[in-house]
């Protein structure tokens, strides 16, 4: 899948533990992203094609499970990356935020799972 399809997915999924509801408006997507409400509805045609979303036609989306499951790992990721650039780096939270966006949709399996160790290993030892 493309950064950008991973990105609307992640969005999706913020949106819906945000608003806690497990369906979203296109509008608040493209609110979310910064784009505009056309963009989000290529995306959404596509991702729905692929099996990752429905859509309604008065503009609600929510994930199928195949979406939730692809969503759920990039925002895992995403807030691990940010834990470790804040946290643990000293990085400014919205430099942190940004550059764990980056980093999500490209850092191989095994960089994240040994860097989600490190960081887990890292606060156990902050906690004696």
């Amino acid at each position: 899948m493309q950064k950008s399809g991973e990105d609307y997915l992640e969005a999706i999924l913020v949106l819906e533990i945000k608003h806690e509801t497990e369906k979203v408006r296109s509008t608040d997507i493209a609110r979310h992203l910064g784009v505009s409400k056309p963009s989000v509805s290529r995306a959404m045609s596509v991702l729905k094609a692929d099996g990752y979303v429905d859509m309604q036609t008065y503009g609600e989306v929510s994930l199928t499970a195949k979406g939730r499951a692809v969503a759920e790992e990039v925002y895992d990721r995403h807030r691990m990356l940010t834990r470790f650039f804040r946290d643990i780096l000293g990085v400014e939270k919205s430099v942190a935020e940004h550059d764990a966006c980056l980093i999500e949709h490209d850092i191989s399996p095994e960089s994240m799972q040994k860097l989600t160790l490190f960081i887990r290993d890292y606060t156990l030892r902050g906690e004696d």
